[in-house]
């Protein structure tokens, strides 16, 4: 008899619930009494057989195609689609996956008004070099407020103030600083990450103005998070953002960049508040100042008192401590730092019966400073974000 494999429900099958296929030792046992009815009942095909090896690899084959199949089915939407598939779905988005990034920060230039600087550099205290724009001219003010990017790649830090020394001497140029630290460069863009920029950008074209400017701040360059406020009111907020404004929270990416971003996308009418300010044209050249934020690192510091079982060892104090760092550094833009979500990260895999089992938790405390950790939550400003590496967290153990 002719077999097609069609009419025996080997192959991959798309039905209105999506695509399926059956296993693998499905496909062996049907494959089997095919040949067993062309050879007889009697034919031995057990694995340590010729034809029983033929019919496994016959079955493999059919199964490697039919998951081939589902991966270029599954690669076709945003949300189950990996890698190179992802990065060319998202392109109907108009997004592009970012590509890993060097530090930049925001430094002030002083000097002659109307100077220009051209392919200028400054260097901070560690002589690290961080290139300017390609052409910056001094406003009328006499300085001017930029974004320099880091020579060199990776997570290049440098603290507010550390920036002062002219790396490319030009006449009219003084002085130059940093108010603020720098965005250290990230790692490219991971599926997940990709994926959650993806389902909020299409909120760019958006009717609500509001999620236009959100949607479209996340998808500038070089931005790693971002937090946007609205006082849609008729008084100042609670967050001393004023009436009939918008505040954005933006680490990472281009100053200007993002002021034009904010200036295209935000409604007529409403003011930008920040302390960042940069001035923009609009389509008749006449300047605009936008103002928006930069976030203010608040390192968070954890004390956590242990008492500790048979088969405790420094590895695990280091596994708490690491990801107790992690959840913190997880937190957005303005996130408070709850007391009771500390607890998670540092009981090592409870539920899947993990190292927690070697200790208990007796005492946990957070703060802002090592003298003033306290059982209680840590709260963040709006333009805040909170910080902690382990070494900032204390361990102590007893028996």
């Amino acid at each position: 008899m002719a077999l097609n494999l069609d009419t025996l429900g080997l192959s991959a099958t798309v039905t209105a619930s999506g695509i399926s296929a059956p296993d693998y030792q499905t496909i062996l046992s049907t494959i089997t009494e095919y040949f067993q009815q062309i050879y007889g009942t009697d034919a031995y095909l057990e694995p340590d057989s010729k034809d029983g090896q033929m019919v496994s690899l016959v079955a493999l084959a059919v199964h490697d195609a039919n998951n081939t199949a589902i991966q270029v089915y599954n690669s076709f939407s945003p949300s189950s689609g990996m890698t190179d598939a992802l990065t060319r779905n998202v392109k109907i988005n108009g997004i592009a996956r970012k590509a890993a990034t060097n530090s930049t920060v925001d430094v002030t230039l002083t000097g002659t008004a109307g100077t220009t600087i051209t392919n200028g550099s400054v260097k901070d205290a560690n002589g690290v070099i961080w290139n300017l724009p390609a052409s910056v001219t001094i406003d009328v003010g006499g300085s001017v407020t930029v974004t320099a990017t880091c020579a060199n790649s990776g997570a290049v830090a440098a603290v507010a103030g550390s920036i002062t020394k002219i790396n490319t001497p030009t006449r009219g140029w003084t002085a130059v600083s940093n108010a603020s630290a720098a965005t250290v460069g990230s790692a490219a863009e991971t599926d997940a990450e990709l994926r959650a920029r993806q389902a909020q950008s299409v909120a760019i074209p958006a009717l609500t103005p509001f999620d236009a400017v959100d949607g479209a701040i996340a998808n500038v360059t070089g931005v790693t998070r971002h937090k946007l406020y609205e006082n849609d009111t008729g008084s100042v907020d609670s967050n001393g953002i004023p009436a009939h404004s918008i505040a954005a929270i933006v680490d990472g990416g281009d100053a200007t960049a993002i002021a034009q971003i904010i200036r295209g996308k935000k409604g007529q009418g409403v003011s930008t508040y920040g302390s960042t300010t940069v001035a923009v044209p609009d389509k008749y050249d006449n300047p605009h100042a936008i103002s928006f934020s930069r976030s203010t690192n608040v390192p968070i510091f954890v004390a956590i008192t242990l008492k500790v079982f048979t088969g405790y060892t420094t590895q695990i104090g280091e596994q708490i401590k690491q990801a107790i760092a992690d959840y913190i550094n997880s937190l957005t833009i303005g996130d408070d730092v709850l007391l009771s979500r500390i607890y998670s990260p540092a009981n090592l895999g409870v539920v899947s019966g993990g190292n927690s089992k070697y200790y208990d938790i007796n005492a946990l405390a957070i703060g802002k400073s090592a003298g003033t950790v306290a059982s209680s939550n840590v709260a963040i400003a709006f333009n805040e974000s909170a910080s902690c590496s382990t070494a900032n967290i204390a361990l102590t153990v007893t028996s």
